[in-house]
């Protein structure tokens, strides 16, 4: 059995003002895992835990193209490390990301 994750990021007006989380403790391969959670990415959202998204020193929530270059260069779990330490989940979980974008869920 393993901690895995489904994780969305709330865009608005092209800023990621939170993300939310909902985790599950199953077994079977990555794949499965994999489409096990993208099964359920819809439906999981209204249940999942939110957490806050990080702010610059003006208070600024952070652009969706700047976290987009930390996707690239896959830095984005640093900003998961919230989501990671409430679901005591292992070094490099096995997480799918989805993007909300004003509202509607980009599965």
């Amino acid at each position: 059995m393993e901690t895995i994750l489904n994780i969305y990021v709330i865009i608005d007006n092209n800023f990621v003002t939170s993300f939310k989380a909902k985790a599950y403790s199953i077994g079977g391969s990555d794949d499965e895992k994999i489409s096990f959670l993208k099964s359920n990415s819809v439906k999981d959202y209204d249940s999942a835990y939110v957490f806050d998204s990080p702010k610059d020193e003006k208070n600024q929530f952070m652009t969706y193209k700047k976290f987009s270059k930390m996707e690239k260069h896959e830095k984005q779990y640093m900003l998961f490390e919230e989501i990671f330490e409430k679901f005591k989940v292992p070094e490099s979980p096995l997480i799918c990301v989805t993007p909300v974008v004003d509202g509607k869920i980009i599965d």
